[in-house]
């Protein structure tokens, strides 16, 4: 096979060591678990999770897990899997005690409960008025979070792969075998056999030019299971969020409008009155956004640019200081703004993928040929249909520690009856090849100016706002840049810390993603959630209540399918707030 290979064997491989990842490997740490992960896991992008996570725990007034599931139904616009919903709403509660009872150091109300706030979309009875959903502490919540769940990991002797970036999975008779990984300090190729595989990898928010997300989330995981056979469900779905700092797209949390600052546009008005009268600024996140993008383009943006602003200074510096120290520390950092005396400079930035690798309820990888044995998914990289067409803010911590947990059960349960199949030999050859190629490559593009292509042409063309001939026009430049990239140059030929080698193969992968994005995204011809088209700009439940699914096997060109979204409580509605 050329170059010899490490052969380590685990019982359950995770790739990636945000919240998702680590709860799927607590949950098997009495058998032989290894965390891969491309970064250090202090650094896993669930870090930079500030507001909250969810839970209808009731601390600070009255409120019921039928409401939060209807707000997450409501909020995916309709979209949503209502079956995985009422299990995410009914299993909030115990799993923000476990938090707790692991010692994550939630913010106190005077009774010395877990403390909530309000948060974007989040209501009592039914829609009636904003409530206080969410647990926090400070803004800070995901790192908090991610910090205690590692210990809890070094405590149960897990194993831990730092700077480990998985490539591909090694797949033979629709069983998942293990994965091959480039360990990146050293340049060594790695091929890694197990009985179950979960991918836990995050998002692919560095596919757009503007995105909150960190350099490290690059979309590894669908990208590999889309190149496996594995069709990538709702990928149109990109949520914006409505305020990064402008330009940088860094974010300003929603915790901060949850506790009462305000959107104003160029004129000083407060202009979510306008698109949202009853929840006003804490409106879903494709409302806002929208909303925010409309004052812009009707000239009331900032000094008319393309920004409003979110002022906090009706807070006051004592409150600011004890919920929002992290968010006004970036305001200073970044703009030298100090937020207790003038407001912050904001447009939305991309920030979610609501789409991703098809799962059931319990974490296994479903295709059209049923579930692939020993694949299992969770995270933002997971499609298990919980966001549908938008996400709710707080949600997301939430689905990582809900799905983790249950995920991992559903690995225990797999390990009961598996063991180690045979490793394809031909898929491990592909992987030494592709490596090799790689680092040989002598042709005349560059992986920065590619890159930089395509983050444009995703930011300008499938952003907040789409339209059929944008869409083509972004899919013809996308196109294009495939065929380029396989005429790349790799000047380092080193093997310590080759970082040209990982954007390149990173590269390939977003390339990947953003032709499913933009491919589902032309199909679907009606807006919802996230997805809106200027040329359809009404919700359609007549020809698209309904899961969109992209596949694509070699080098075919992406297909399109449809499977159903599963209704049980909630009837489709007009979507008002």
């Amino acid at each position: 096979m050329g170059v010899d290979l490490m052969v380590p064997k685990h019982d359950v491989l995770v790739v990636g060591s945000g919240i998702a990842g680590l709860s799927v490997a607590l949950e098997n740490s009495a058998f032989d678990v290894a965390v891969l992960t491309k970064v250090y896991p202090h650094r896993s992008h669930s870090a930079s999770a500030q507001g909250g996570i969810s839970a209808a725990l009731g601390n600070e007034e009255e409120d019921r897990w039928e409401w939060h599931m209807f707000d997450t139904v409501k909020g995916s616009d309709y979209l949503a899997d209502q079956n995985v919903v009422e299990i995410f709403a009914k299993d909030a509660p115990a799993a923000l005690y476990e938090l707790e009872h692991m010692g994550v150091p939630f913010s106190r109300n005077a009774d010395g409960k877990i403390a909530q706030r309000s948060f974007g979309g989040h209501t009592s009875n039914f829609g009636e008025k904003s409530v206080k959903r969410a647990c926090y502490a400070s803004d800070r919540t995901g790192r908090v979070i991610l910090d205690t769940l590692y210990e809890q990991c070094i405590k149960h002797n897990i194993k831990f792969y730092p700077e480990f970036f998985v490539t591909s999975l090694l797949i033979n008779d629709h069983t998942c075998v293990g994965l091959t990984a480039y360990e990146i300090a050293s340049g060594e190729l790695h091929v890694f056999h197990s009985r179950a595989t979960v991918l836990a990898t995050g998002g692919c928010g560095r596919i757009f030019k503007t995105t909150s997300n960190a350099y490290a989330t690059t979309g590894d995981g669908p990208a590999i299971a889309y190149r496996a056979g594995v069709p990538l469900e709702d990928m149109e779905f990109i949520q914006f969020h409505p305020t990064g700092i402008y330009r940088l797209g860094i974010l300003i949390s929603e915790a901060a409008r949850g506790e009462g600052a305000v959107l104003t546009n160029g004129l000083g008005e407060r202009f979510m009155e306008r698109y949202a009268p009853t929840l006003k600024d804490l409106a879903p996140r494709d409302v806002v956004s929208r909303s925010i993008l409309t004052e812009v383009r009707e000239g009331r943006g900032v000094n008319k640019d393309d920004y409003v602003n979110l002022d906090l200074t009706l807070l006051g510096k004592d409150r600011i200081e004890e919920r929002l120290p992290d968010l006004s520390s970036f305001a200073r950092t970044y703009l030298s703004v100090d937020v207790t005396k003038e407001p912050i400079p904001v447009a939305p930035t991309c920030h979610y993928l609501m789409g991703g690798i098809p799962t059931d309820s319990e974490g296994r990888v479903v295709t059209e040929n049923g579930v692939v044995n020993g694949l299992f998914a969770a995270g933002e990289c997971a499609c298990v249909s919980l966001h549908g067409a938008n996400r709710l803010g707080t949600n997301s911590l939430l689905d990582l520690v809900v799905f983790g947990k249950r995920t991992g059960k559903a690995v225990l349960e797999h390990l009961k009856n598996s063991r180690f199949e045979t490793l394809p030999g031909n898929e491990v050859e592909r992987f030494q090849n592709e490596i090799r190629d790689l680092r040989e490559s002598m042709g005349e593009e560059r992986v920065y100016a590619i890159r930089k292509e395509m983050q444009e042409a995703m930011f300008q063309k499938c952003s907040v706002f789409r339209e059929k001939q944008g869409l083509e026009a972004a899919l013809g430049t996308i196109q294009r840049l495939k065929k380029r990239y396989r005429n790349i140059r790799i000047e380092d030929k080193g093997r310590t810390f080759n970082q040209e080698i990982i954007e390149a193969v990173e590269l390939g992968f977003m390339l990947e993603l953003s032709e499913a994005i933009i491919v589902s995204a032309i199909a679907r011809e009606e807006s919802r959630g996230a997805h809106y088209r200027e040329d359809f700009a009404v919700r359609d439940d007549a020809k698209f209540l309904k899961h969109t699914l992209v596949s694509k096997l070699g080098s075919k060109n992406p297909s399109i399918s449809y499977k159903p979204v599963v209704i049980t409580r909630f009837e489709p509605k007009p979507r008002v707030y």
